[in-house]
């Protein structure tokens, strides 16, 4: 897979709703029930991090809900890319680029949203073709304001904003013409996965899909 091949299909699924639910799952039991449940209110693409034991099962068993569209976060190894699209990721995401993760990916065929936090590191994506970006941390490199600053003279690339996106500042990045969708963690807290509330998290997943792109 391309670079641009990568960027295209990234784009794609940043699309199909203004928020990418960022899933800490810590029970893989949790996984398809959390996943029925974020598809149902509308919001279809979904992070699985690296952070837990349970992870590659739970894309496992996301996988399985239809109208979903399951992706790994925290991509940081040519290993962890290998392991993700073996348990059925579609897209990866990752905190920063190195050269093994860009390879690997390319690799496997699996599209990646890159993180950069800076313009230099946008710019050196965009050299190597990728034009759809996570930009992380965001609340820590500057917020809305520095990505519609870096959006000035690097229109050509679009984002995705992740990292202390919440419901009070998620439009004012949904706002900016260089943001497709934002990454957050809101719509699937932790103590309504732990206590089981699927209807909780349905909920709080149609108010999120209801901000405007």
């Amino acid at each position: 897979m391309t670079p641009q091949e990568a960027s295209k299909r990234a784009r794609e699924i940043c699309r199909l709703a203004p928020i990418v639910p960022v899933l800490v799952v810590k029970e893989a039991a949790h996984a398809r029930p959390l996943a029925e449940a974020l598809v149902a209110g509308g919001l279809p693409a979904l992070e699985v991090t690296f952070r837990t034991p349970a992870a590659l099962e739970a894309i496992s068993e996301m996988a399985k809900v239809k109208g979903g569209v399951v992706g790994a976060g925290t991509l940081v190894s040519p290993q962890d890319v290998k392991n993700a699209k073996a348990a059925g990721a579609t897209f990866g995401v990752s905190p920063g680029a190195t050269e093994a993760l860009l390879e690997a990916c390319e690799a496997e065929g699996l599209p990646l949203l890159a993180g950069a936090a800076t313009a230099s590191e946008a710019m050196r994506l965009l050299e190597r073709g990728y034009d759809v970006l996570k930009f992380f941390p965001a609340e820590a490199s500057g917020g809305a304001p520095a990505l519609k600053a870096i959006g000035g003279p690097l229109p050509q690339i679009s984002f995705c904003p992740t990292g202390g996106v919440s419901p009070k500042n998620a439009q004012e990045y949904l706002d900016l013409p260089n943001v497709l969708c934002a990454g957050g963690s809101w719509v699937a807290p932790s103590d309504l996965v732990a206590s089981g509330d699927w209807a909780g998290i349905e909920a709080l997943a149609q108010d999120a899909s209801k901000l405007k792109a």
